[in-house]
């Protein structure tokens, strides 16, 4: 039996932390099924696949992925407009300030940090967090998996996700070899663009003035913006070496496994019937 005040599915508010690919993956599922989703997130977002990361509408104003659009706003009094236009408010405030006054029911941390970034139970009737740094039920309601393999998409109740193994995922039977990261602290430019064909060897870009190229030949899948500073060793982008322009601009199989267990957690929280 829901509790006193839970509101069914009916209209439900989602808060979702973080706007970047996984995030994004999550929200749009959460939409596309009916609910009012809100997007927290930074001044400087930081997004590798940014062909479909909402955070991007930080930036550009909107942001479409698969059909849905993200559109920054200013002030949570802004979140209901948006939603009658059938867009997700984007608001600047990862420390989820907005909740007081929006009083979401449920709360996801997507950003992915993989250490504790302060969400607890009790800040809404629900509260889940992606991947490692939380536990349940100490810390937050539900933890998802988000490690590849047998358990993606898990939903722990009692417990904590698998910690990071820092191998990516394997795509055409390359893992590390079609990341590309910083050799050295600094000014990222950009040589090549978002969804450019490359080849093992090719200069994608710099960082001050040490080269960036890629280890493997296919699709540049994911490259953060030019003109960022990074870090030593901050992943910078990613190559899909089956070289298939759709896979720009789609979703990918892990942000969408792990978009309906979010859902899931949502359903079996809210969606009982009175016994």
């Amino acid at each position: 039996m829901a509790g006193e005040g839970d509101p069914g599915l009916a209209g439900l508010m989602v808060l979702v932390r973080g706007a970047g690919e996984m995030a994004s993956g999550v929200a749009h599922r959460l939409a596309s099924s009916g609910l009012r989703v809100i997007l927290t997130e930074i001044p400087r977002p930081l997004a590798v696949r940014r062909a479909v990361s909402f955070c991007e509408a930080v930036y550009e104003g909107n942001k479409t992925v698969e059909g849905l659009t993200a559109r920054l706003i200013a002030e949570p009094t802004q979140a209901g407009e948006v939603w009658a236009e059938g867009r997700l408010p984007l608001l600047l405030d990862l420390e989820l300030s907005c909740r007081e006054g929006l009083r979401p029911a449920v709360i996801v941390d997507a950003t992915l940090a993989k250490t504790d970034t302060g969400l607890r139970r009790g800040m809404a009737p629900l509260t889940m967090a992606l991947g490692p740094g939380y536990r349940a039920p100490e810390m937050v309601d539900l933890v998802i998996e988000t490690n590849r393999g047998h358990n993606l998409g898990r939903l722990i109740y009692n417990g904590q996700a698998a910690e990071n193994t820092g191998v990516p995922g394997d795509i055409g039977g390359y893992t590390h070899q079609r990341v590309l990261r910083a050799p050295c602290p600094g000014v990222f430019t950009a040589e090549r663009q978002l969804g450019d064909m490359v080849e093992a060897g090719q200069l994608v870009g710099r960082v001050e003035k040490q080269d960036v190229r890629a280890s493997i030949g296919g699709l540049l899948r994911g490259l953060i913006r030019s003109g960022t500073r990074v870090q030593y060793a901050l992943k910078l982008g990613d190559v899909d070496p089956r070289g298939k322009r759709e896979y720009l601009t789609t979703i990918s199989d892990k942000a969408r496994a792990i978009g309906g267990s979010v859902l899931e957690g949502i359903m079996a929280r809210f969606n009982r019937r009175e016994e």
